[in-house]
């Protein structure tokens, strides 16, 4: 499924998002992210996540600025994403929050 905005899937990010899908479990997905990103992508991944689960909680800017080392402009545009972008963070906080219950 894609949609507008959709440019950057091509045929070549088509097999990295199946070999995403195909992980199994966290230590999968800890053993492929490890081997695929450097140390420096993996926090600011890990980063913009806290900040995605920040946001949803209603902190405000500084607060999450303050507990994830984010810049506020970074805080900002990652709240662009998680307002306007194409609802992947929602779908993970809904997913996780219901494997949670």
């Amino acid at each position: 499924m894609t949609s507008p905005g959709d440019d950057w899937r091509t045929a070549q990010t088509a097999p990295l998002l199946e070999a995403i899908v195909s992980l199994r479990t966290v230590d999968e997905a800890a053993a492929f992210l490890r081997d695929l990103c450097t140390l420096r992508e993996l926090e600011e991944i890990t980063q913009r996540w806290a900040v995605v689960q920040l946001l949803s909680e209603g902190l405000s800017y500084r607060d999450i600025a303050d507990r994830t080392g984010a810049s506020t402009a970074t805080v900002t545009r990652i709240n662009q994403w998680f307002q306007h972008g194409t609802g992947g963070y929602q779908m993970m906080l809904e997913r996780l929050a219901g494997a949670k219950s």
